[in-house]
């Protein structure tokens, strides 16, 4: 079986564009709430719920972090940058996993792998302090030999396959099925170190079919795709019917 993980960035984005501040006890009332989002999506099925404190709190802020751990019975993946701030973030909340991902503050969404080669003893400290504190640790990589290997050496348990180069090129067969090869031996690779696969970014209802067939993957992390269609369907439908495809 392969797990879902709900991002509920793109909830909190649409709260962002009409509300600039967000005081503190009125998040409930302001609409869209992530928290109550995240919630339905549980009852729905979801079996994470992912949520991305950006440094410029571009969307979630720190309230949704704490309500939505006091919120959900389910698991709590915490995605953010590789900074002491970040960290003790986390260790206060004390999510059930966080992810380690690169942040450029003129990106419109995560672009990229984190760079674990170049940037190793940076994140070797907070692998090491997620540790001390009881909380697994995932790193949002490319699908590259030098990085998967860095990931095993760093002992993160787990790696989420950056699958966004693959999706940018789904249309173009040629381009599309050397990313899919890229993440058939990142996967391969991943599991041969002992690592658990996870992989997400611009999975979708079309290229889940393709996604899914990825071996030893563990969880996608999708977001963007399935608020979009629960614009549509509601939230219920759309964490079901994305759930159904990802086991079909």
């Amino acid at each position: 079986m392969i797990f879902l993980g709900l991002n509920i960035d793109h909830c909190a984005t649409v709260r962002q564009a009409r509300y600039r501040v967000v005081h503190p006890g009125a998040e409930p009332a302001v609409e869209p709430d992530p928290v109550t989002l995240a919630v339905h999506a549980e009852r729905a099925g979801a079996d994470g719920i992912t949520i991305h404190l950006r440094e410029d709190r571009r969307h979630i802020i720190d309230s949704d972090v704490h309500r939505v751990r006091e919120s959900i019975a389910t698991r709590l993946n915490l995605e953010m940058a590789c900074t002491s701030e970040m960290a003790k973030i986390a260790a206060e909340v004390k999510p059930d996993s966080v992810c380690l991902v690169p942040e450029n503050r003129a990106e419109i969404t995560t672009e990229g792998g984190l760079d674990v080669v170049g940037q190793r003893d940076r994140v070797a400290a907070i692998v090491d302090a997620m540790g001390a504190a009881g909380i697994a640790v995932s790193l949002f990589i490319d699908p590259d030999e030098p990085q998967i290997a860095m990931a095993a050496e760093l002992g993160a348990p787990f790696i989420e396959l950056h699958t966004g180069a693959w999706a940018n090129r789904f249309y173009d067969a040629e381009s599309r099925a050397e990313e899919f090869a890229r993440l058939v031996r990142g996967a391969g690779q991943g599991h041969a170190l002992g690592l658990t696969v996870n992989a997400g970014h611009g999975i979708n209802y079309l290229n889940v079919a393709e996604i899914r067939t990825l071996p030893h993957l563990h969880e996608c992390n999708i977001g963007h795709s399935i608020i979009s269609r629960a614009l549509f369907t509601g939230i219920d439908e759309a964490v079901r019917e994305m759930r159904a495809r990802l086991n079909d």
